[in-house]
C-alpha cells in the first residue's frame, strides 16, 4: 500500500499527471498506479480541487469501481452548497 499513498501524496502535491477522465462523466477520473494487480483510485475534480471519492480497486474490479465513483460523485454534487449571488 505504500504505491497507494505515494501516489495520493503526489496528488496532494499538484503532480497530476496520472489523471485520466473515467467514465465518460465529466468529473470523474482516474489515478492509475502501475503495481501488483494495478491498482486504480478514482477522483473528482471540484474547479482546481481534487475530491478523493474514497473508492479503488484494481484493474479486474474497474468498471464496477468507476461505476462506484461516479455513484458517489453524483452524491457529492448533488449535496454540495451552490453559491449565490456571489457568496
Amino acid at each position: 500500500m505504500a504505491k497507494v499513498t505515494v501516489a495520493l501524496a503526489q496528488l496532494e502535491h499538484g503532480n497530476t499527471s496520472s489523471l485520466k477522465p473515467q467514465g465518460g462523466r465529466e468529473g470523474v477520473l482516474e489515478c492509475r498506479i502501475d503495481f501488483g494487480p494495478g491498482y486504480r483510485v478514482y477522483l473528482g475534480r471540484d474547479g482546481e480541487t481534487l475530491v478523493i471519492l474514497l473508492t479503488g480497486g484494481t484493474k479486474k474490479r474497474q468498471q464496477r469501481d468507476i461505476d462506484a465513483a461516479q455513484a458517489m460523485w453524483t452524491e457529492y454534487r448533488r449535496r454540495k452548497p451552490t453559491k449565490r449571488g456571489g457568496e
